[in-house]
């Protein structure tokens, strides 16, 4: 039988198991965040390309992005551990909840960084590097120590951060910024204000008790709820863009459609008849609403090789 002392770290006076501990510094890097963002790159990667990507491009690229996301949530989590303390919704994460010190969490957000940054720029290409270092310090810098407390148009300018995700895995491939690729930008940083604000609505207490200065907190929830319905209409009208300039088919035509027609019906919903659960949907639905719009791009882009596959 293993001892308590090989099992087992103390962590500020509190004992975790090495799993625990583990499990902390997996919680640390927002997991579901960094998920969603690395399949959005992977997509930039394949939409770049008519054929297959590179299988070491693939694999060293996504991990090489996907390190310097997870670095710049553990950074964000850092700077923002006071405030998340104060948060329903943050309280229990690894910095506020005592299981983990700012000084480890710290090390661990930079030794993500450091070689996340050693993978892009040695194995994949500079300009990949440069920007996956500048879209980690806007997110985890510029939003969370200025613009977040700034200006209720945080999620709006801070969003270009998080937009970047496709175009990164479209230099990993090609090492250049093409049109087609800022488009897919565009489409993360129409999504983004509706998405955020959708969450803001139904935890605007908590962000007015730590003083964040979210749109629902300075301006109200009827006028959010209008921006919401504003910003999903331009999203849907930004999402038709790849089919218009022909960098996608029919079939992302027709998902986009119902994509959007299912958006616009949540927040329209939202607007004339508002209530937690249904912005909480709405926020949830949201997530799915990215995931299916670049899914359904991807396979109009390899529409050909799928559907030659199948017996006519």
């Amino acid at each position: 039988m293993r001892s308590t002392a090989e099992t087992t770290t103390e962590v500020d006076g509190k004992q975790l198991s090495l799993s625990q501990l583990a499990k902390e510094y997996y919680e640390l890097t927002k997991p579901r965040v960094v998920a969603l963002i690395i399949f959005t790159a992977v997509v930039g990667m394949f939409l770049s390309t008519p054929g297959m990507v590179d299988l070491d491009i693939l694999i060293l690229g996504t991990v090489g992005i996907g390190l310097a996301a997870a670095s710049g949530a553990a950074m964000n989590q850092i700077l923002d551990r006071d405030a998340d303390s104060e948060m329903k919704r943050t309280r229990n994460r690894p910095l506020p909840s005592g299981h983990m010190n700012a000084m480890q969490a710290m090390v661990f957000a930079c030794m993500l960084s450091m070689v996340s940054m050693l993978i892009l720029a040695i194995w994949v290409n500079t300009l990949t590097a440069i920007l996956t270092f500048a879209s980690m310090v806007g997110y985890a810098v510029i939003y969370t120590v200025f613009l977040k407390r700034a200006t209720p148009q945080n999620i709006v300018i801070g969003g270009a951060a998080g937009a970047m995700p496709p175009v990164l895995g479209w230099t990993a491939v090609t090492g250049e910024i093409s049109h087609d690729s800022l488009l897919l930008f565009l489409i993360i940083f129409c999504w983004t204000p509706p998405h955020f604000w959708a969450l803001a609505l139904y935890r605007e207490k908590d962000y007015a008790k730590v003083g964040i200065p979210m749109l629902p907190v300075t301006h109200g929830r009827k006028f959010t709820q209008v921006y919401i319905v504003c910003y999903t209409f331009l999203l849907a009208a930004v999402s038709i863009m790849p089919f218009a300039t022909k960098m996608s088919g029919f079939i992302y035509l027709f998902g986009a459609i119902v994509l959007n027609g299912l958006f616009i019906g949540y927040v329209i919903r939202l607007y004339k008849n508002y209530s937690d659960a249904l912005s909480r949907k709405t926020f949830f639905f949201s997530i799915q609403y990215l995931a299916w719009l670049f899914g359904i791009m991807l396979i109009d882009h390899y529409r050909d090789s799928i559907f030659g596959l199948l017996p006519i």
